[in-house]
């Protein structure tokens, strides 16, 4: 495969990994009341300075891996808040019947998104041939 059609593949693979932390912070940033009321649904206060915080999370960590400057950063960024945000939206362990079910996928889809998170971070500071 040629060298260009493998950075092309890369970056395609990188932008979907991060797309809905991009669609996520700029749905975010377009209708902040709305994710103001994200923040206080999920108890979270003051709501607006971390409806602030995630928005620039989301955003500004995309833009490092997008960017491949401090890709790794970025990655790690939106491992920790993937699993952090996954505990507290998706607490299969304190629901019952359909929900728990629904809950539980989610959990770990989000937690596989989390490991390509973390994949990102190896790659970008060890290199792949250094996986074990």
């Amino acid at each position: 495969m040629s060298p260009r059609l493998l950075r092309a593949a890369h970056a395609v693979a990188l932008l979907a990994l991060c797309a809905a932390y991009l669609e996520g912070g700029l749905g975010k940033l377009w209708d902040f009341g709305g994710a103001v009321a994200e923040m206080q649904h999920f108890g979270l206060e003051p709501a607006g300075p971390f409806a602030a915080a995630v928005i620039a999370l989301e955003l500004g960590a995309s833009a490092l891996i997008l960017s491949g400057r401090w890709r790794w950063a970025g990655a790690l960024a939106l491992c920790v808040f993937t699993v952090a945000a996954s505990v507290m939206a998706n607490d299969f362990w304190a629901q019952g019947g359909p929900a728990r079910t629904a809950a539980s996928h989610a959990f770990f889809e989000h937690l596989g998104l989390a490991g390509g998170f973390a994949l990102v971070a190896w790659h970008d500071l060890v290199g792949p041939r250094a996986a074990p």
